[in-house]
């Protein structure tokens, strides 16, 4: 079955497994950068991120056991910091980002964070629109942040994602993504509910 394939289904009927992104799915992870990205992170670079195993988190988005979307985040202190969020464009409008994000989140909290930070490209108003119901509040931009296309990034902040307003908005999310999502944790590989 191929990409194509897979994602024409609906979303309602797509069960989505968040598995810890490994070596084993860099070659998927790196097609797919390469598709969404102008400027993509090089396979050393994801190497080097999956490396450092205190203060990151890392999540691959596998439908049929193909790997759809990717995310991580990064912690400094109590601040989360989102590296990296994407899904193949075949997936696209499937709601895999709202998955990887709502999954960024839970680790976040469940590491400690009190707040949640990115930065996105002025241009890209899909995902901004995304980051906002997830709480997200433009603070800033980043002037050329994107040096390879000459682009300004807008900083988004998420503030206390630590209290129980933030975990119902959550809630609120994950429930109203269609089709199933099963998580998977680093220390074995049975599935369970999210979250």
């Amino acid at each position: 079955m191929t990409a194509e394939t897979v994602g024409a289904s609906a979303p309602e009927d797509t069960e989505v497994h968040l598995v810890p992104l490994r070596r084993r799915h860099l070659r998927s992870v790196l097609r797919i950068e390469a598709q969404v990205y102008p400027r993509p992170w090089t396979l050393t670079l994801f190497l080097s991120e999956l490396n450092m195993r205190s203060g990151r988190a890392y999540v691959a988005a596998r439908v049929d056991g193909v790997v759809v979307g990717y995310a991580g985040i990064m912690m400094q202190l109590d601040e989360a910091h989102v590296t990296t969020i994407a899904v193949d464009p075949v997936w696209q409008r499937h709601k895999i980002g709202s998955r990887l994000l709502s999954w960024l989140a839970h680790s976040a909290r469940a590491m400690g964070a009190k707040n949640l930070t990115l930065e996105v490209r002025v241009s890209n108003a899909r995902a901004q629109a995304m980051y906002r119901n997830f709480g997200f509040e433009e603070v800033g931009i980043r002037k050329n942040y994107y040096t390879d296309v000459r682009e300004d990034a807008i900083i988004m902040w998420a503030y206390d994602i630590d209290g129980d307003a933030y975990a119902a908005r959550l809630k609120s999310i994950d429930d109203a993504i269609p089709g199933r999502t099963v998580v998977h944790d680093s220390r074995n590989d049975d599935g369970t509910d999210h979250p």
